[in-house]
């Protein structure tokens, strides 16, 4: 197709998992089929075809209390530079607002300065950070399992909204589980590449590493972490535990706040979660 002819945007249905999980793949992102299963069942996707090719997506997820992401914003390299992304976010947008939904969305650099021309705000920062192995020896004590309830209690406090149904998907699936320590919460699952840690959910940032260092002792990973930026002690002993800072994230919201959240979790459930 050439650059100049209209792009005509879709609505995807769960049939195209697999299409979509091309993409990330392509793209180098963690996203598993499970993850696409997930969007494209409880959110609303659009996507743009080349014939049977499924070449562009974008997802807006809802959540509660009038508040949805947006994510999954892909274009496979020989598309780009046609403003297909923007035309797919603009199109998620048109559904939040008939709906009166805030949208939210985490942006990395590049992404971030577009969608602040579309009227996107900036709130906290993330760090993504990755570990091959950790240093310690394997933990031989199991951690204790956490309450999928409490989870989600304190998860909603700190974001100011609720995502049950987001933490429970996730705790259903093989081989994810919620692991509790000292004060300190957090899931863990498995991604396409590694497995990842949050949301983690503490009182204080020694509570949160103890928590991370003991899950990290009982696998062999590698594991992935997406960090708050502001909680400095929590990042500072991450890096010098051996994580290394991939990339960072630029958190953004569109539309009015609609609750005050609490303290910052320490780790999110992902840039394409929230």
């Amino acid at each position: 197709m050439a650059a100049t002819e209209p792009i005509d945007i879709v609505e995807l249905g769960v049939g195209d998992a697999p299409a979509g999980l091309a993409l990330s793949t392509e793209a180098g992102w963690n996203q598993n089929e499970a993850d696409w299963r997930f969007f494209l069942s409880r959110g609303i996707v659009f996507g743009v075809r080349d014939g049977n090719r499924l070449v562009a997506t974008a997802a807006l997820l809802p959540y509660s209390a009038g508040n949805a992401w947006i994510s999954m914003v892909l274009v496979t390299p020989s598309w780009r530079r046609r403003g297909i992304a923007t035309k797919l976010v603009g199109t998620c947008l048109g559904v939040a607002a008939r709906r009166g939904i805030t949208t939210w969305l985490d942006a990395t650099p590049a992404g971030a300065s577009v969608y602040g021309q579309l009227g996107f705000t900036p709130t906290l920062q993330l760090r993504r950070l990755r570990l091959e192995r950790p240093q310690r020896a394997t933990a031989t004590q199991p951690l204790p399992a956490g309450d999928l309830g409490a989870l989600a209690a304190r998860d909603g406090s700190a974001l100011g909204f609720d995502r049950s149904t987001l933490l429970s998907e996730f705790a259903a699936r093989p081989g994810s589980r919620i692991v509790t320590s000292n004060r300190a919460m957090a899931l863990v699952r498995d991604g396409r590449t590694a497995r990842h840690i949050g949301p983690l959910l503490a009182d204080r940032a020694d509570q949160a590493l103890a928590l991370v260092d003991a899950i990290t002792s009982c696998e062999s990973g590698p594991w992935l972490i997406d960090a708050v930026h502001s909680q400095e002690a929590f990042l500072h002993g991450l890096v010098q535990s051996g994580w290394n800072i991939e990339r960072p994230f630029q958190r953004m919201r569109f539309g009015r706040l609609t609750a005050q959240p609490s303290q910052p979790p320490f780790a999110v459930a992902g840039p394409e979660f929230g």
